[in-house]
């Protein structure tokens, strides 16, 4: 984690994502105080961590559940101790559960799992999930769009809870910039950024993303959407592949800091 912040520092980047327990770690080396000296050191007094994920398995069996949802306050207080107000997580569009009680059981979870991080002033986003590979990849299909996702929202209903929306579950939904101004800035809790391969949509694979700028969906349009809601939280890279890269994490991390400079310019921001 210290040497992923110091080269977010050093090709100008404003957040980074992390793990809850990493985070849970430096608090308990170091003490809160201790932590956030930590973070401004590391990060150059620049970078901020912009969620964590949540580490809690609420897709499986309940025994699992509970049995992740007992360190889940631990590393809310740690995440809210250095400032990170967001917990993400994303929703298969399939299951091998029936669908309807899979929805019960999730939504008793997830409304669980958001009152333990709203008591630390976290909120919790969910990531709907649109690549079609995935929507049959389970017996039963479950969602995979944004209103979807918002309708279950309202249904957990805890006022903590909002969207992960991410450039690629956008472009494989076939959505446009519309439809992200239709949107309240409060809906949505964290941005991920990425871009797709000349291919049918249909055949867009969930990971076989690229760089931002090295594809053909509509950034330009993309960003400008969220800025013209009003949204101003952290916008995060989300490159999944099908092998590791093999470039150094610092020719990574330039590569990532010309794909967002050519899309911010792209979208006049």
């Amino acid at each position: 984690m210290a040497d992923f912040i110091r080269l977010a520092a050093e090709y100008g980047f404003d957040a980074v994502d992390a793990g809850g327990g990493e985070l849970k770690e430096l608090v308990s080396a170091h003490g809160e105080q201790g932590a956030r000296a930590w973070l401004q050191e590391t990060g150059q007094g620049k970078v901020r961590i912009g969620s964590i994920g949540l580490s809690v398995e609420w897709r499986g069996d309940e025994a699992k559940f509970r049995q992740g949802l007992a360190g889940l306050a631990a590393e809310a207080q740690a995440a809210a101790a250095l400032g990170c107000t967001a917990s993400c997580t994303y929703i298969l569009p399939s299951t091998d559960l029936p669908a309807a009680h899979f929805a019960v059981l999730a939504t008793r979870r997830l409304r669980t799992c958001a009152q333990v991080l709203g008591a630390y002033g976290i909120r919790l986003g969910l990531e709907f999930v649109g690549p079609h590979h995935l929507r049959t990849r389970w017996a039963n299909p479950f969602l995979w769009t944004p209103q979807e996702t918002l309708d279950w929202i309202d249904a957990i209903g805890e006022p903590n809870v909002g969207l992960l929306y991410d450039a690629y579950h956008w472009y494989t939904n076939e959505l446009t910039a519309d439809d992200i101004r239709k949107l309240r800035p409060e809906q949505i809790v964290h941005v991920h950024i990425n871009d797709a391969p000349d291919v049918p949509v249909a055949e867009a694979l969930d990971n076989g993303r690229l760089y931002p700028s090295e594809g053909v969906i509509d950034l330009a349009g993309f960003l400008r959407a969220l800025h013209d809601i009003g949204y101003q939280g952290v916008v995060a890279q989300e490159i999944l592949t099908q092998a590791p890269p093999q470039e150094s994490p610092e020719a990574l991390a330039q590569r990532s800091q010309a794909a967002f400079e050519r899309v911010y310019a792209a979208a006049g921001l």
